[in-house]
């Protein structure tokens, strides 16, 4: 098949043409697997879609398109019943509420829908129907359209709506970063439609927001952090090249859509409401591999092949998911059986990651599992061999008896899979299931080499030397933002005084001649790890170190810290020291197990399981504790995105180091890094600690100087797109630096390149080096420019509080942001704010009519028709000017015409005494309809007085209740017909898209 070609025109509609060529043209896919466009040269492809089936904008189903789908895709529906299977689809749409809708829609189009139907002989029969045909993908049918406007209280028109059988499953939302939009804008745009209109999201599997250089997808319902790209693909979907058509080939062909809203959706039972969990592609196309393996080894009558692979490994970097990625293998292996009747096992490393899955079992609604923790339990479920999920330990197989597998099908996936070459876990296992596939899932394979004794992850579970399974790297992790990278910072030889009163009498006797520094230097060299660590000079002078950093460096942004001591008794003495020294005891807990022979010291700290949950609960909100001290507890499984900051003083390697360096890699919002600090020493030779391959190590964590690099690199990035501007204050100076960054490339490099450089400028300070002028100077003049870029862009009455923390103090030092104000005033639309920018240059000129009659216009589109065109239109400059196809003269005025006729529009409304919804029925009436102006004045007042008086509208969703609609409908309808309309007028279509505008008018009119 031939390629469809990259994108030729840079606005957001040449995205969107070419994004719906690539949908029509897959490669590898037959014509059925295509997608058909839906996009008109000129005009909405919604609107032409709907012309053709008689949709109304209220509905979010293309009903007649679904009609016809579910007689060809179901035996028993047939054109006499179809109608009372749609009545009671209908119903089924109904649901209050973006994730309670979702929910039950995505059940519905997994299940499909049974009805009562009618027989020619007067009887009826229970019938079931499916919506969409899973098994023959190429049953169904597919469109992409554009533009696609949905009405319901408020108007909404996602860029692409793909359609699976007439039901929206994908939305897309699409931006051009020539024209200073990106993904960001996208998401944030899906998410007010979700707000606005959530009917219209009840079938939509998944979200995706994209611009010319980033594609990102989410779950309905996600929010910024949840949305991720997709950035492999199988071979015959790669290109080189361009990312955002390679994702939508890999991510949006019909057959993977399909096979993910039916195997791959998990709706997890949150506080604050349900969340829902799509995969990402990572976890996807590893569960894929297990399937693929297990189907290989199988033959026709389920029983193993003789040549049969049993084993795989699954090498995901720490934070990729890897519990759900086992999850959905289990839920794929138990609904779809490529063997029959699987007995599937998860074994993980702890008790307190058992809890953990179990809890998510019991979150996401798991609907087949048994939770073993117990080794009598677990020997029993084993015996019983029934088809389910079994969730236990590792350990848990210590004591059960070889051979007891009943279940010839059993799958057993091992978390943390370095681990079951530990006393003798795997053996134990083999034994008790001899016939099981494996399938290890691991970030932290070790490999000590090739002898029997050796512990080697990839010989236990690589057959024949074969690659692993599936592999995600940690670099792989970092650019998908999955995780962030970390950085260390070196303490070891920070300066502690010897307690001469507290040495051994032995070690005085036999050193007394020896100086200060020599003492020290045996005593390092002489203690082990845990001794040392114990040291009360020690402890004194690594708390004031970590107390002193985390207030100076972690705290301020609101992240948080944990200590790693190299024993329980270190624990113990850092916590009381840290404890004293923060002023408030609760803003420090010790985690760690004691007994009644421990000494009062450790035993103070001691809690039990769910005081320790509750505390971990904590730490990972904004409450106390701000510091955890920890020994072995947390430095594996546990995901706490506002860590930071790991003050490690216990000397760890290899996968237990990965492990741990892992803790704080997790990505929140402003959080660009992890850190280590370490007191050990164990980064000063890393290839020492790491024994992986040079990837593994690069990547793991670099020197705190990569971080002072980066941010050097980005301060001289952004400072460079003002060369040739006076660094000053002055009102001009910033005029010319504003006028700078008005249009592409440089608005959008500004605006991305300035929150890059504020999240590294706050993760770099304090920091000596901040604070000299070349840094500092160029910093806060930078600064100064982002906050009269916000004003002026951004209309925001006061940008400086939405710096962050350590920024806020630049910014006051060196920004008068009382002048910006005064110099870069907020005005709405009118000749005061035109006469305000006559000055200007004429590229800040046009960006600010533009930013003002944006801002004017926004909040008004979906209520007005008038609106609605005069919004297109300052688009449709925008987009030629930062093409280049308009230059700046020519846009200011163009854009100054339109801000004019802004203004016209709201004092014609006010001339004629009209309300909202008086004026959005004048207006439509008037424009569309070709009333005469008295005419459509007198019928746009007779309707909404009747509108006041017949339709209720003191409930909350009175704009989607089906009733008000239809009878507001029947008013307009009734009206029209008594009215002077040409003959030629659309009563139905003008009455629908009437209905809808009045709608909105009313729900967002002040007065009402």
């Amino acid at each position: 098949m031939s390629d469809p070609g990259p994108i030729y025109r840079p606005t957001e509609e040449g995205i969107e043409e070419s994004v719906l060529r690539w949908l029509s043209g897959i490669p590898t896919l037959p014509d059925a697997l295509q997608w058909t466009p839906w996009n008109p040269d000129s005009g909405e492809g919604g609107a032409e879609l709907d012309e053709e089936t008689g949709r109304e904008k209220s509905e979010v189903v293309y009903w007649e398109i679904l009609r016809e789908q579910l007689v060809q895709i179901n035996e028993e529906v047939t054109e006499e019943n179809v109608g009372k299977l749609l009545s009671v689809l209908r119903r089924q749409m109904s649901h209050d509420g973006l994730m309670a809708g979702n929910k039950a829609v995505h059940r519905l189009l997994l299940e499909g829908q049974d009805f009562e139907a009618s027989h020619n002989n007067g009887t009826t029969k229970r019938v079931y129907a499916r919506l969409i045909d899973f098994t023959d993908p190429a049953n169904n049918r597919f469109d992409a359209v554009s533009q696609m406007r949905v009405v319901r209280g408020h108007s909404v028109r996602p860029d692409i709506t793909l359609l699976v059988n007439g039901l929206p499953v994908a939305q897309m939302e699409l931006k051009s970063q020539t024209q200073d939009n990106d993904y960001a804008d996208a998401i944030s745009d899906l998410q007010t439609y979700e707000e606005q209109v959530p009917r219209f999201f009840y079938p939509t599997l998944l979200n995706v927001a994209a611009d010319t250089r980033e594609f990102r997808y989410g779950g309905v319902g996600a929010s910024e952090k949840f949305y991720f790209p997709w950035s492999k693909a199988p071979d015959r979907f790669q290109v080189e090249g361009n990312t955002m058509k390679q994702a939508t080939y890999a991510l949006l062909n019909p057959v993977t859509l399909l096979d993910i809203l039916q195997g791959y959706v998990f709706y997890e039972r949150k506080e604050g409401g349900d969340a829902k969990i799509v995969p990402r592609h990572m976890q996807y196309y590893a569960t894929r591999k297990i399937m693929g393996r297990i189907d290989e080894g199988t033959a026709e009558d389920g029983t193993r092949k003789e040549s049969a692979k049993t084993r795989g490994l699954i090498w995901h970097t720490q934070g990729s998911g890897k519990s759900y990625t086992m999850l959905l293998a289990a839920k794929l292996l138990l609904e779809r059986q490529p063997i029959p009747n699987p007995q599937v096992f998860i074994l993980v490393d702890t008790d307190k990651l058992a809890r953990q899955m179990a809890d998510n079992l019991a979150a996401i609604g798991f609907k087949r599992y048994e939770v073993c923790r117990k080794i009598a339990h677990l020997q029993e479920t084993i015996e019983e061999g029934k088809s389910q999920l079994v969730l236990t330990t590792m350990h848990a197989f210590e004591d059960v008896d070889p051979g007891v597998q009943s279940n010839p099908n059993v799958v057993v996936m091992a978390d943390e899979a370095h681990r079951f070459m530990e006393k003798e876990l795997g053996s134990r296992l083999r034994a008790a299931l001899p016939d099981a596939w494996n399938f290890g899932f691991t970030g932290t394979p070790v490999h000590e080499g090739y002898s029997e004794a050796a512990r080697n992850t990839f010989r236990e579970y690589c057959p024949d030397g074969e690659e692993p399974l599936h592999h995600y790297s940690i670099r792989e992790g970092q650019i998908d933002g999955v995780i962030v990278p970390v950085h260390f910072k070196l303490r070891h030889e920070a300066e502690w005084d010897i307690d001469e009163a507290a040495m051994d009498e032995a070690f005085e006797e036999e050193f007394a001649g020896r100086s200060k520094d020599e003492k020290l230097r045996i005593i390092r060299e002489s203690l082990t790890q845990s001794e040392l660590g114990e040291l009360e000079p020690r402890i004194d002078t690594y708390a004031e170190l970590i107390a002193e950093h985390y207030a100076t460096k972690v705290e301020p942004n609101g992240w948080k810290g944990m200590v790693v001591a190299p024993s329980r008794k270190s624990a113990a003495m850092y916590g009381e020291r840290l404890q004293e020294l923060r002023g408030d005891p609760d803003d420090v807990e010790v985690l760690f197990t004691s007994d009644d022979d421990d000494p009062e010291l450790i035993k103070q700290f001691s809690t039990d399981g769910d005081e320790r949950s509750a505390i971990t609960r904590d730490f990972d909100d904004k409450k106390q504790p701000k510091l955890l001290v920890v020994y072995g507890m947390l430095l594996t499984g546990f995901d706490a995105p506002n860590l930071k900051t790991m003050y490690l003083d216990r000397r760890l390697k290899n996968h237990t180091l990965l492990q741990a360096i892992a803790r704080t890699n997790r990505p929140a919002e402003g959080k660009t890094n992890g850190e280590i600090v370490d007191f050990q020493g164990t980064f000063a030779n890393l290839d020492d600690a790491l024994h992986y391959d040079s990837e593994v190590v690069e990547h793991a964590a670099q020197s705190e100087e990569k971080l002072f690099e980066k941010f050097e690199k980005q301060l001289e990035r952004v400072f460079s797109l003002f060369e040739g501007i006076e660094k000053t204050n002055t009102q001009e100076a910033m005029q010319e630096a504003l006028a700078r960054v008005s249009k592409h490339p440089e608005r959008r490099e500004f605006k991305q390149g300035y929150k890059r450089l504020q999240d590294l400028y706050e993760s770099v300070s304090p920091d000596k080096r901040l604070v000299e002028p070349e840094v500092k100077k160029p910093y806060g003049w930078l600064s100064g420019i982002w906050v009269a870029f916000n004003r002026t862009q951004g209309r925001e009455e006061d940008p400086e509080e939405n710096v962050r923390e350590k920024t806020l103090g630049i910014v006051e030092e060196h920004v008068d942001v009382g002048k910006v104000k005064e110099d870069f005033p907020i005005y709405k639309i009118g000749e005061e704010h035109l006469d305000s920018i006559e000055n200007q240059e004429p590229a800040a000129k046009a960006s600010s009519i533009a930013a003002t009659t944006k801002a004017h216009l926004r909040p008004k589109i979906g209520e007005n028709p008038r609106y609605e065109r005069l919004s297109e239109r300052v688009e449709e400059v925008l987009s030629q000017w930062q093409s280049g196809a308009k230059d700046d003269p020519e846009a200011v005025a163009t854009l100054e015409e339109l801000e004019r006729e802004a203004v016209e529009i709201e004092e014609e409304a006010e001339e004629k005494g009209f309300s909202g919804a008086e004026y959005a029925a004048y207006a439509y009436l008037h424009d569309k309809c070709d009333l005469p102006e008295d005419e459509a004045q007198r019928v746009a007042e007779v309707l909404c007085e009747a509108l006041d008086e017949e339709v209720d509208t003191s409930y909350p969703g009175w704009w989607s209740n089906t009733d008000a609609r239809r009878n507001i409908k029947v008013k307009i309808y009734q009206t029209l017909s008594g009215a002077e309309t040409p003959d030629d007028l659309d009563l139905m279509t003008a009455g629908s898209e009437l209905r809808d505008y009045l709608i909105a008018s009313y729900v967002d009119d002040p007065h009402r």
